[in-house]
């Protein structure tokens, strides 16, 4: 590269892996919640067993040993892309850790402004942090509540006519009720998940119940089973419970009906959570004993999936025919309130619930699997050391000759200050180049991205998505500066990754 900043031939490097942005993914996780991206040229990740880059230029740094150009000679992998040429338009990957689809805000990175950690995701009206979790309640569920309402106070009417238009204020005393038994369930679940040291990212009470979103797997099928079995245990636990209370007050009493009510209410979503299929708790419990089989949690999670669709057909085509036919009971329609499209309609919507998050369990479970191919070491790009006052066409010029692709600014005693940016470098024309210094192009270090070169997988991920940025320090154990990582690197790994089969 001359002092114009136009690269010699033979320089540039390649990279023909893809990468995936820091979370997710940060996936979304679990749990489980647009993204300002830097578009950059690609290079070939190193070998993690070959030593880190001996041969390079005292002012290299180490990162990816054997870099070769994928460029034309002659051209600058800086200069490769205007924002003009970016295609920002690709859809972000998924959030590998958190089990919500929506990938969290990664905060552009300024020179001299700290990054801003992404925000705790919401899920509706926030009710409390029992345990220091999170516990929101839906929309939806004010829709469930009024429902609930309307349908068990038409009941009332039949069995205490007697209450009047006050049967409503017991009907929705019993909607309160019946979901602070499932805040009940699904508190089993996020003690259990803290107990084995799993992070349990909020609890959510929804339409259909509730959700408690584990940012991790359980290490072990028999803590996955114990995980899974605690929820429906309690709702067994807590029917009990009602169906005592009920022997000790009057039978016909607002009282006494509101008890049998509880009690019928919990073994309902006992027995139907311990069916075996995901994404139910029952799914998750073959999951287990398949994986204790086989040893391979995806086979587990493979037949659990599976066995949900099969369960979510068999719910579409076997609910309305339940109902209607009375097996479910004497005046089963009566009792719902509901003709022949509605029981239709409510088939549908569990139907299309279970077979939703059936697949999402797969693809949960395939981005766990690739997820230790991210290693922050094979991602790193190698990088030259600056000083701030250096024009930008001088440091391109050394990061060309030692075949680096990112520049690390440092004071007098080498320590690392900040990270040029790669689109800022992109954005400066060529003729310009000698006469901007590169301090004007960086972002300040801050802790969170200083990373290590050991991280890989989910830790990485983690790692990248509590500070979002677009460019990170890889350091050494020792503290010697390994390389800058780029989010955008980490992005596209991500996305090639899922696209293999498992």
């Amino acid at each position: 590269m001359d002092e114009s900043g136009r690269p010699q031939p033979g320089s540039g490097t390649t990279d023909d892996h893809q990468a995936a942005r820091p979370g997710p993914t940060p996936p979304p996780p679990a749990g489980a919640n647009g993204t300002a991206r830097a578009n950059s040229v690609p290079h070939t990740p190193r070998d993690p067993e070959e030593p880190p880059h001996k041969e390079h230029p005292e002012d290299a740094t180490p990162a990816d040993e054997g870099d070769t150009s994928d460029t034309a000679p002659g051209s600058d992998p800086f200069a490769q892309r205007t924002p003009a040429d970016r295609d920002d338009s690709a859809p972000p990957a998924q959030d590998p850790v958190s089990q919500d689809d929506t990938p969290p805000t990664r905060t552009p990175a300024t020179s001299g402004r700290r990054p801003t950690k992404a925000p705790e995701p919401r899920g509706g009206l926030l009710m409390g942090r029992p345990f220091g979790v999170p516990v929101y309640v839906a929309p939806s569920w004010f829709l469930v509540a009024a429902l609930i309402t309307w349908v068990f106070g038409g009941q009332l009417d039949h069995v205490l006519p007697g209450l009047g238009a006050v049967r409503y204020l017991v009907s929705l005393f019993f909607a309160v009720a019946f979901y602070a038994s499932v805040l009940v369930h699904e508190l089993a679940h996020t003690v259990a998940a803290l107990r084995f040291k799993l992070p349990v990212r909020r609890i959510q009470l929804q339409f259909f119940g509730g959700v408690s979103e584990i940012e991790k797997e359980s290490e072990t099928p028999g803590r996955e089973f114990v995980l899974a079995f605690v929820g429906p245990l309690l709702s067994l636990v807590l029917a009990g419970v009602f169906y005592l209370g009920m022997l000790a007050v009057e039978p016909g009493t607002v009282p006494g009906v509101l008890l049998a009510g509880l009690m019928i209410s919990n073994l309902i979503v006992a027995a139907f959570n311990l069916l075996p299929g995901l994404p139910l708790d029952g799914g998750r419990m073959l999951r287990a004993i398949v994986w204790k089989i086989t040893g391979k949690p995806m086979s587990g999670t493979i037949a659990a999936a599976w066995v949900g669709r099969a369960l979510a057909i068999a719910v579409l085509i076997g609910l309305p025919l339940l109902t209607q036919s009375g097996a479910l009971g004497e005046g089963a329609a009566d009792v719902s309130g509901m003709d022949t499209v509605t029981d239709a309609l409510l088939a549908a919507i569990l139907a299309a619930i279970i077979w939703t998050g059936a697949g999402n369990s797969l693809r949960m479970a395939r981005l766990r699997e690739h997820l230790p191919e991210l290693r922050a070491r094979t991602l790193t790009r190698r990088a030259v050391p600056v000083e701030s006052a250096t024009p930008l066409s001088e440091a391109l010029r050394r990061a060309n000759e030692a075949g680096a692709r990112a520049l690390v600014i440092v004071d007098a005693d080498g320590e690392p200050r900040s990270l040029v940016r790669e689109a800022a470098i992109v954005g400066v024309p060529e003729h310009r180049r000698p006469w901007v210094a590169v301090s004007g192009l960086a972002q300040d270090l801050t802790d969170g991205m200083r990373v290590s070169a050991e991280l890989a997988g989910e830790e990485l991920l983690d790692t990248l998505r509590a500070t979002p940025a677009t460019e990170y320090l890889v350091v050494e154990e020792s503290g010697a500066i390994y390389g800058v990582l780029s989010a955008a690197d980490v992005e596209r790994a991500f996305v090639k990754a899922m696209a293999r089969p498992s």
